[in-house]
C-alpha cells in the first residue's frame, strides 16, 4: 500500500521489473531527486529474493535502501525506522538480511497489531483491516509515504528523528 501511494503521488506506473528481477514491480523517477519504488511479488518470506536482485540490477547500496514491512509487534498505526539491526522475528526481514549479506540496510516497520490472540497470526497479516483500522488506513499508509519520501531526500537518522515513537520533530 506505501508503494502504491508513492507511485500515485509521483505520478508513477508500477511495471514488472526488468527480467533479471524476478518477482517485482517497479516505478523509476528520473532527474535531480531520483528514486525507485518496488514492490515484491513473492512471498513474504521470500521477498529478499526481489529485493536483492533489484539492489543488484540498479546498483542500489544497502545504505540508500529503504524496506517497509508490516509489524504485529507495534500497535496499529506505529511506525518505527531503524538504519539496521536483526530480523526481530520478522520473516520478511530474515529473508531479505540472508539475500543481500547484511543487516546494514534501513528498514521501516508498519504497526498492524498483533489481533486477537487467539487467532493464527498468518490469518491476522493476511486478512483486511478491522472496522476501525479501515478508518485511519488512508492516513497510516499517508505517515508512512512520508516517512519514505523523507528517506529518499533526507536519510533514514531524519526518518528515525521524525516518525519513531517519542520522536519530536526539530523543525
Amino acid at each position: 500500500m506505501v508503494a502504491d501511494e508513492l507511485a500515485k503521488r509521483h505520478n508513477l506506473t508500477l511495471a514488472m521489473a526488468p527480467s533479471q528481477v524476478p518477482d517485482a514491480l517497479v516505478a523509476k523517477k528520473f532527474g535531480a531527486d531520483a528514486f525507485l519504488v518496488a514492490k515484491p511479488l513473492t512471498f513474504m518470506n521470500r521477498s529478499g529474493d526481489a529485493v536483492a536482485a533489484l539492489a543488484r540490477y540498479y546498483d542500489i547500496s544497502t545504505v540508500d535502501l529503504l524496506v517497509v514491512v508490516d509489524e504485529v509487534a507495534l500497535p496499529f498505526g506505529r511506525l518505527r525506522a531503524r538504519a539496521r539491526g536483526s530480523a526481530g522475528g520478522h520473516n520478511g526481514l530474515k529473508s531479505c538480511i540472508e539475500r543481500l549479506g547484511t543487516t546494514e540496510f534501513p528498514r521501516l516497520r508498519l504497526g498492524v497489531g498483533r489481533g486477537d490472540s487467539l487467532r493464527d497470526l498468518a490469518d491476522h497479516v493476511l486478512s483486511k483491516f478491522e472496522a476501525d483500522e479501515q478508518s485511519a488506513l488512508g492516513e497510516f499508509i499517508a505517515r508512512a509515504a512520508d516517512a519514505a519520501s523523507m528517506f529518499a531526500a533526507e536519510g533514514i537518522e531524519r526518518v528515525m528523528n521524525t516518525y519513531n515513537p517519542g520522536a519530536t520533530d526539530p523543525d
